[in-house]
């Protein structure tokens, strides 16, 4: 049976450490070699993507493989072919699916009816391959996460939900700062609170980020919310990082953001410039986690 990465608790809970010292790994070694020789795997991406395509892109070439990059426009997805026959065939011409769509239902009925493993690239709903990059990203600073503070600043999106499920394979206390009416999933939250993962939400960002070692944002309307940019502006208004906010936080704290930043708005232009960002790592850290990620799947 195929492994497939759909949501940071498809792995087994020792796996996800493991692929974040995995990851360090290959990133010290400058790791390459030919497990995907001979393999081919396709990127339908219905969603625009830099870091994500590119990263994946080059960690397939990186051990030996090759990808065939197709959009919506470019492929049935976007000429209303049932997702299981896409499914089925592509299943014969390739060896992995990387998908970054809307719906979190398409990636489950390609699995349903597919017979290659799929990755979630982006979804409406979880972003486990970012996450696990952050967590790869923290981890070089501070090795020992059940010692750390994490706050979550902005929207409850599909970011929120992939750092609640990793709050369940990691021992760190999330803090989480949402708007009213944009909280995350219940049940993604009461799913994770069941396992044990420390997790407080708030609607005010200073509770959260009060003694906080991470920051983490993003935009505060994601694609295919753009109809909702002036709304959300008036109502993440004061959830913005910024010098401010962060005299609360950990004398040391770093600031994480996914990216594209929409300076001024949901991140000062000083903060994302200054010595608390991370920013740049973290976007390196696609990279390296996805070689890590992909070699867990073919091993």
């Amino acid at each position: 049976m195929s492994k497939n990465f759909l949501t940071i608790l498809d792995l087994p809970m020792k796996v996800a450490p493991e692929l974040v010292l995995r990851a360090r790994e290959m990133k010290e070694k400058g790791y390459q070699n030919d497990m995907l020789k001979g393999k081919t795997i396709i990127l339908i991406f219905e969603k625009a993507s830099t870091r994500t395509r590119v990263s994946f892109e080059v960690a397939i070439q990186h051990l030996g493989g090759k990808s065939v990059f197709m959009t919506s426009q470019e492929s049935q997805l976007g000429r209303n072919e049932p997702l299981k026959d896409t499914a089925r065939v592509l299943s014969r011409y390739a060896h992995g699916l990387v998908v970054r769509t809307f719906a979190q239902e398409n990636l489950e009925e390609l699995v349903k009816f597919g017979q290659i493993p799929v990755i979630n690239a982006l979804t409406d709903k979880f972003h486990p391959c970012q996450v696990m990059s952050d967590l790869l990203t923290i981890y070089e600073r501070t090795p020992d996460f059940s010692q750390l503070t994490i706050a979550w600043v902005g929207d409850g999106n599909n970011m929120a939900h992939s750092w609640i499920n990793a709050a369940i394979y990691f021992p760190f206390q999330l803090n989480m700062a949402v708007p009213e009416g944009y909280e995350p999933d219940i049940d993604v939250v009461e799913r994770a609170l069941q396992a044990g993962a420390k997790i407080y939400l708030t609607h005010d960002p200073g509770e959260a980020v009060t003694g906080a070692h991470y920051v983490n944002t993003d935009v505060w309307a994601s694609m295919g919310q753009e109809d909702e940019q002036d709304t959300r502006a008036k109502v993440f208004a004061d959830f913005q990082v910024n010098r401010e906010l962060l005299t609360l936080a950990h004398p040391d704290v770093k600031v994480l953001h996914c990216l594209p930043a929409h300076r001024g708005e949901e991140i000062t232009d000083e903060v994302l410039e200054g010595p608390w960002s991370i920013v740049w790592d973290q976007a390196e850290n696609r990279l390296h986690m996805q070689k890590a990620i992909l070699e867990w799947i073919y091993s």
